[in-house]
């Protein structure tokens, strides 16, 4: 960022909008500076604000959408096809779903339909292995949110209900 004066603004825009310094720089320096040379631009030329994506970290920072999401929501921010992320997520769906309470709820329906999985999670003795188990739980969780679930909090409740 210290080298090129235009992406140190762009960082700088972004990070004001986005509320959340070190992950405005992640996509900063990932996402969007590879696109930038993907396609050979300048920061000047990038079809996507400081402004715009600072929306967007905010909503990544906020749980609004999850990283999967918000990749999604980049693309169309740089393609044009919107130019506000909030837009986008409510357009194409990604809004997470936070609510513990519709989580817990799924996270019941999920081991009640895995009996054979919570019993075998619940006599293993070994953190390392049960930490591997939990991402047999999680596909199945993900698909019954249509991937909108927030991973954090579904975690949180699986580790809540597997160790009592």
């Amino acid at each position: 960022l210290g080298t090129d004066a235009g992406l140190a603004a762009f960082f700088e825009e972004t990070a004001k909008h986005g509320k959340d310094a070190k992950l405005a720089a992640n996509w900063v320096l990932g996402e969007f500076t590879a696109r930038m040379n993907a396609e050979d631009k300048t920061v000047a030329r990038a079809p996507i604000t400081g402004v715009q994506l600072g929306q967007l970290v905010a909503r990544i920072a906020d749980n609004t959408v999850s990283s999967s999401g918000a990749k999604k929501v980049f693309d169309a921010l740089w393609s044009g096809k919107s130019t506000h992320a909030d837009d986008v997520i409510e357009a194409q769906g990604l809004k997470q779903v936070s609510d513990s309470g519709a989580l817990e709820q799924m996270v019941d329906e999920v081991l009640a339909e895995m009996p054979d999985q919570v019993a075998q999670y619940q006599q293993e003795t070994d953190p390392k292995k049960q930490k591997k188990m939990l991402g047999g739980f999680m596909g199945p969780l993900m698909k019954a949110s249509k991937g909108q679930g927030n991973p954090k909090l579904f975690t949180e409740i699986l580790l809540k209900k597997l160790n009592g």
